[in-house]
């Protein structure tokens, strides 16, 4: 049997706080000047005359402007710009050395210290880091001076943010310490007990040689050490060492989805017998396994990946990285039973990879979506004019490996990825890259437009081997423990090109009918969907195919950008909504990946349809026909009307109920389409759905009331006491306390001893002012995000609306 495995345990060591690995860090968020460039001027200075307000990091300026049909749809028509960012800080007299590292720049960046250049990265997703020691006065005031160059702002195909959207942090160090990202732990396993082998490597900044002693210490999820080693390392002058070490565990605990243990790596340096530097990271062991016949096994346990995709925004809040913001999204998303995201198509912010350590899911990291040639773009509007070729490209050729290289050394440790991504559908057919083989039209199997078959002076798709060779190398150069990938959209374009071989796994986007005859005619290729629709029958092409390991949906969570005609906020396709709700299609993924029994019933109209456009079974074209899998749980309709009531569920059989009546007989679940449903006449009631099991008894049930007049605002959802984001939802109710739906009105929220980050409703038509205290709700309900002022004491949150009971919340 062909075999293509990775039979390697993993412990995977990661930093906590979001650093460079180092010294002594300090986030420097609070307290930023920021001026917004009236002119594209690239070069000019902010004037004398600029207007500078004061902002907190993480900041994201397009999505605070006004949107306009004129914008590009792919930024969810929200402008760009440059934008300028200043801050004042003092720093002592030391003999330290002082780094300052940012997360995260979008995009074309250039950083002065002192009105002095000290870099520039133009990649607006990396993490990097300058030395400015030489730049600073030390015991003195230094001005910090930072340029985001977004005026070219339909550069991607959806909504990238524009500024200093993620964390950053200043470091002091000695002149001997940890290099950045210099700690790296792999593991190797054998029956009952794991060594895990670490290198860090060590920065000498000193003129002198050093003799260090490098101590590892292992500590277990009960908070006992479980392993230790030391190990002598010289550094001559000026250069980088490594230390090689070695600790053995006995009986280690796992890392799994649904336990996701973790261990914790301390590592110090000492010099003469003094600390000089140290680091924390989180680590956890756990195996992977990749097979061309049988697929993806975790811990020895075979399994399919149920992924979605996931963009970088969160509605409101734009491109601006809150890890509150983003453990709520993952936990609705693992509720759904979601095992694994694709960070599609560029690194996210290292606490996301932090919360999927947490909370156990799996992490696919991917780095470009355009290599050497740009895709086309609609630059004003949608589908106005002609496509432009604005983006990342014109920086790849002197900064793609330095940007890849950099992504695999920071997120390396993070024991959820299990896989790297070098590119996103780079191989669209004739978007750029041109082959002979896109004369054959339909009979290639091409899922994808072709632009009309082969140009032969179109840029050669031969290059994408040289360049997919080029890249896996420099993966392989930095971590060999997880295989490399890509997500292929003209698989059949590229198969006549090395760009498959270069891969250990092949990512295959909208083309599960190459999943068969492919796998016979490259038996030892490992096949999985790295993008995939919603519709049952991807889904099916996943379980009804051993060998292939399993799919990423598009997408998991409503994004900004890559709209459609106005209006038009974003990408509707996911299982969570802008504010990070569940939408009924997420429930429908609930009924066929989750373990635990579960039900939900949505209504439509049997006449004239549902007005979404993914509907999962059509018999002879009939309207009446449709199977939704987008049904929103309502139960208000007019009296008489025949209604469709549509159960998702896993469990073997369900029935109806209106005020504990039955209306719908039990039904066995359908396979074909995944939903079992009842026409009934409406009459208001209480609607109740049972989910019984296959001996009949009911093991969950769903219910949904017929809503009166809009009463009062209720609170719904609220965070935990410790969060710094405060995230409060309310939903309108009528006077019985049931949820109203179906009207939407303007409700403001008034906050003390916080700050109103935004507030979202989650509607993909809604155009309106999203920079104000007041927002519309979408189906009666309404997110708001606050953030804690510094100063100790209560958050009060007030939510009124007109003709409505108001509500507080005191956090």
């Amino acid at each position: 049997m062909a075999r293509f495995l990775f039979l390697f345990t993993l412990i995977i060591a990661t930093n906590c706080f979001a650093q460079p690995g180092f010294g002594d860090a300090h986030k420097i968020n609070n307290g930023w000047q920021f001026t917004l460039n009236s002119t594209d001027s690239v070069a000019e200075k902010p004037a004398q005359s600029a207007s500078w307000q004061t902002v907190d990091l993480p900041h994201d300026w397009s999505v605070r402007q006004k949107l306009d049909p004129k914008n590009a749809s792919s930024m969810g028509y929200l402008p760009g710009g440059i934008g300028w960012y200043k801050k004042d800080v003092v720093i002592p007299t030391s003999d330290k050395k002082v780094y300052l590292y940012f997360e995260g720049v979008y995009n074309r960046s250039e950083v002065l210290v002192n009105g002095q250049s000290v870099g520039k990265r133009p990649n607006g997703y990396i993490s990097f880091m300058y030395d400015i020691t030489p730049f600073i006065k030390a015991g003195k005031t230094n001005e910090i001076l930072v340029k985001a160059d977004h005026h070219r702002d339909a550069d991607s195909r959806w909504y990238t943010g524009s500024g200093i959207y993620r964390d950053v942090w200043l470091v002091y160090a000695n002149p001997v310490h940890i290099a950045q990202w210099g700690v790296y732990a792999y593991p190797q396993v054998a029956d009952a007990s794991a060594v895990l082998n670490i290198e860090t490597a060590i920065e000498n900044k000193d003129a002198k040689e050093q003799q260090l002693t490098v101590v590892q210490e292992l500590v277990g999820p009960d908070k006992k050490v479980v392993g230790q080693s030391s190990t002598s390392v010289t550094v001559a002058a000026n250069s980088l060492g490594k230390a090689v070490a070695a600790i053995k565990v006995t009986n280690p605990q796992l890392w799994s989805l649904n336990n996701p243990t973790l261990y914790t790596l301390r590592t110090k340096v000492l010099q003469a017998g003094k600390q000089i530097d140290a680091s924390v990271t989180t680590t956890g062991f756990r195996k992977l396994s990749f097979d061309a016949n049988k697929g993806f096994a975790l811990n020895d346990k075979w399994m399919k990946v149920k992924g979605v995709c996931l963009h970088h925004d969160a509605g409101v809040l734009g491109a601006a990285m809150y890890k509150e913001v983003w453990r709520r999204r993952l936990l609705n998303l693992k509720e759904v039973g979601v095992n694994a995201i694709r960070t599609s198509h560029n690194p996210q912010a290292t606490a996301l990879y932090e919360l999927c350590d947490e909370l156990g899911l799996l992490v696919m990291d991917e780095a470009f979506d355009e290599w050497e040639f740009p895709k086309r773009k609609w630059l004003e509007g949608w589908n106005a004019g002609t496509p432009g070729y604005q983006g990342n490209y014109d920086f790849f050729p002197e900064w793609g490996e330095k940007d890849l290289a950099d992504m695999v050394r920071r997120d390396r440790n993070h024991i959820s990825i299990f896989a790297w991504s070098i590119g996103n559908e780079v191989d669209y057919p004739n978007d750029p890259y041109s082959h002979p083989v896109l004369d054959g039209g339909a009979q290639t199997g091409f899922t994808q437009k072709i632009f009309g078959g082969y140009k032969k002076d179109a840029p050669d798709a031969m290059r994408l081997g040289v360049i997919a060779k080029k890249l896996a190398a420099v993966v392989k150069q930095y971590d060999r423990s997880r295989p490399v990938t890509a997500g292929l959209a003209g698989v059949a374009m590229s198969n006549e090109t090395e760009y498959p071989s270069a891969l250990d796994i092949a990512g295959y986007n909208y083309t599960e009918n190459r999943y068969t005859s492919d796998h016979k005619k490259y038996p030892n290729r490992v096949i999985f969907g790295s993008e995939n629709r919603h519709d049952l029958s991807a889904w099916k092409a996943v379980t009804d195919n051993e060998h292939i390991f399993g799919q990423f949906l598009w997408t998991g969570i409503d994004y900004l950008g890559e709209s459609g005609r106005w209006p038009s906020r974003g990408f509707y396709s996911g299982l969570l909504d802008f504010g990070g709700f569940i939408k009924p299609r997420g429930f429908f993924r609930q009924s066929l990946w989750a373990e635990n029994p579960m039900a939900y019933i949505g209504t439509y109209l049997v006449k004239g349809g549902n007005s979404s456009q993914d509907v999962l079974s059509q018999s002879e074209g009939k309207k009446d026909e449709y199977l939704s899998m987008d049904a929103w749980a309502s139960w208000n309709y007019k009296e008489g009307q025949t209604v469709r009531v549509v159960c998702y569920t896993n469990t073997a059989k369900a029935r109806l109920l209106l005020d504990n009546k039955e209306v719908g007989a039990i039904k066995e679940y359908d396979g074909k389409t995944g939903i079992i449903y009842w026409d009934i006449p409406f009459k208001p009631g209480n609607l109740k759905v049972e989910g019984l099991n296959a001996a009949g008894k009911e093991v969950t049930a769903y219910a949904v009331a017929t809503a009166g007049e809009p009463a009062a605002l209720q609170i719904i959802n609220e965070s935990k006491k410790d969060d710094q984001i405060k995230q409060v939802a309310v939903q309108m109710v009528d006077a019985k306390g049931n949820p109203v739906y179906t009207t939407n009105v303007d409700v403001t929220c008034s906050v003390s001893g916080g700050t109103l980050l935004g507030l979202e409703a989650g509607d993909n038509s809604d155009m309106g002012d999203y920079t104000d205290n007041v927002q519309k709700t979408f189906r009666g309900r309404l997110l708001a995000y606050v953030k804690k002022n510094q100063k100790p004491g209560p958050v009060k949150i007030v939510f009124t609306a007109p003709g409505l009971k108001s509500v507080t919340v005191t956090l």
